[in-house]
């Protein structure tokens, strides 16, 4: 009878000390790292797609993507016209950018479908321009190498190589111009 007392003892003893170190009773979740973890020695690809948003104290001309006025923006927008449905405000692409004449994200029609609609949305100086702008239904993407702080080159890929095509708008003093249309 002793035994089984004493490994009744022992097994409760564990049981309480196994309860009381829980997640949330963790010190290691609420102690921070000592030291960030070592870099590679390899060197990364450059990103695409711009980061989400810049990081605290970083210039506030740099692309961000997870920038309030976007969402806003895309509030604004009215409903897809071919899914009815209102668009996501998370862009698909983009360089917004609170300092260029012209910047856009691409966003998506917020649905399951297999190929959601498109929409390129223009900002100046950062602000949506919520009129007279082009038709921009059906972007997926910036061509960056032609793309400049008054003119984005809008392109349009179905993924077979050689039949993109990319339209450029530019902002002229006073609003948006469409001002070439190619393929590539």
């Amino acid at each position: 009878m002793k035994r089984t007392l004493r490994f009744s003892s022992a097994i409760g003893v564990a049981a309480i000390l196994v309860a009381g170190c829980g997640s949330g009773d963790s010190t290691v979740s609420k102690t921070p790292d000592a030291a960030p973890p070592p870099a590679s020695s390899a060197a990364a690809p450059a990103p695409t797609v711009a980061a989400p948003g810049p990081a605290a104290g970083s210039d506030p001309c740099a692309v961000n993507l997870a920038a309030p006025e976007i969402a806003r923006a895309v509030a604004e927008l009215p409903r897809d016209p071919r899914s009815d449905q209102a668009w996501n405000p998370e862009p698909i692409a983009g360089n917004y950018n609170e300092c260029a004449p012209l910047s856009v994200v691409i966003v998506k029609a917020n649905t399951n479908a297999e190929n959601p609609n498109t929409r390129a949305v223009m900002f100046h100086l950062g602000k949506f321009i919520p009129s007279g702008v082009p038709d921009t239904y059906g972007f997926n993407g910036i061509d960056e190498t032609v793309s400049t702080g008054d003119t984005i080159a809008l392109r349009y890929s179905n993924g077979i190589p050689g039949l993109d095509s990319v339209v450029k708008f530019r902002w002229n003093g006073n609003g948006v111009e469409l001002i070439g249309n190619t393929g590539s």
